[in-house]
């Protein structure tokens, strides 16, 4: 099947070498181009395209204004193409709330020096944003004005918790060589238990993550009981104003992560991009390691490392929380916390951007439950303590 693309981009150079690119595969046919956000929303209209690929500094209408009135009018796709900087990291933050799904780099060197390998990432980006689900994301919690911040708990020592003996659980077994039925994802439990103490709430997410996460955070309270760390698929340029941007929304505190910091309730740390974040126990207190990011590894920073070091550290004592994003990141992470005894939670596919991490743990039969991304907030303050 054809995926059809409408590129909306000021400069004839950028549409021309980006079709060029994109129908080489014989996959995506780019059945329009417009050069300003309001010949966009007109071109998006009359031509329904399978995803649209935007620009967000144009003439006319801006990229976020057109993103706005596209997920208004009738919600297609968007990849927004963006530049790695702070302020551009700010734009593209405020693009996704908008509705879309997903951003690359505009300086086609940054994405790869490989005109194969750019070629490659640019058309299976394209592809699996065409598989997104941008009508079924929920709205952006509204932002508090700056001049009356939400209120925060002080920042006191965590306090100590009870030793937690970690339950016996089924290993879980590496997929078969042969095709096989895969697992359903349990249900939610009619019944909820009783709240449960963990000594860190770890959370991983990719395309659709920073809306996601930030209907997640905006729902606890200031003295959240547990340390809480954010793993998200973003270059190094955006954690910063990412980690910013959710520390003026959210009642907790989020920050970048730090080498050396010390998690505490009512803190999430979010680890930086192009790097890997890993979480210490050092005489029962949490401690943040930050490594440099390893070529070997596909995601800088990465799920799995993240939670593989709460699996080793605090065995049968931690949450993890896999939300919407490309790909299988994080099953392997939650395949050790669930050996050595925690919990796992998945999004659901219905409010998932792209139901790709949290299927691949949920068909893997590691989640203790799915749940909507509008349950999970909730759910974290009733079951943790």
């Amino acid at each position: 099947m054809t995926v059809s693309v409408l590129v909306v981009d000021d400069s004839g150079f950028f549409r021309k070498r980006l079709t060029e690119i994109l129908t080489s595969s014989g996959q995506i046919k780019v059945v329009g181009a417009a050069t300003n956000g309001r010949e966009g929303v007109e071109l998006a209209e009359k031509l329904r395209p399978d995803v649209i690929t935007m620009d967000y500094e144009m003439p006319v209408m801006d990229g976020i204004s057109a993103v706005r009135e596209i997920m208004r009018k009738h919600p297609i796709p968007v990849l927004m193409f963006s530049s790695l900087t702070y302020e551009g990291a700010r734009v593209t933050l405020d693009a996704l709330e908008a509705g879309a799904v997903d951003f690359l780099p505009k300086n086609f060197e940054e994405i790869a020096r490989d005109n194969s390998q750019l070629q490659k990432i640019l058309i299976e980006r394209i592809l699996d944003v065409a598989r997104s689900r941008p009508g079924n994301r929920p709205a952006a919690p509204a932002r508090p004005e700056p001049s009356a911040p939400a209120p925060r708990a002080p920042a006191t020592p965590a306090r100590p918790r009870p030793e937690i003996m970690p339950r016996q659980r089924p290993g879980a077994h590496s997929p078969a060589a042969a095709p096989a039925p895969e697992p359903e994802a349990p249900r939610r439990p009619t019944r909820r238990g009783p709240a449960k103490h963990y000594a860190v709430v770890g959370i991983g997410t990719s395309t659709g993550g920073p809306v996601a996460l930030q209907r997640v955070l905006t729902a606890l309270p200031a003295i959240f009981p547990a340390p809480i760390v954010l793993v998200q698929h973003m270059p190094a340029s955006f954690t910063p104003a990412f980690a910013e941007r959710l520390n003026k929304l959210c009642r907790i505190e989020v920050r970048q992560a730090a080498d050396g910091d010390v998690l505490r309730p009512g803190l999430a740390l979010l680890a930086p991009g192009g790097k890997q974040m890993m979480v210490e126990n050092r005489g029962g207190q949490a401690r943040i390691r930050i490594l440099p990011g390893d070529e070997r590894l596909n995601y800088k920073p990465c799920v799995d490392v993240t939670f593989g070091s709460l699996a080793r550290s605090f065995p049968g004592k931690t949450l993890g929380v896999i939300l919407t994003g490309m790909g299988s990141d994080g099953k392997e992470g939650c395949r050790m916390m669930k050996q050595s005894g925690s919990d796992i939670w998945s999004q659901d596919e219905k409010s998932s951007v792209i139901y790709g991490m949290p299927m691949a743990v949920a068909k893997a039969g590691l989640t203790d439950d799915v749940l909507s991304l509008d349950e999970i907030g909730p759910r974290l303050v009733e079951g943790v303590c």
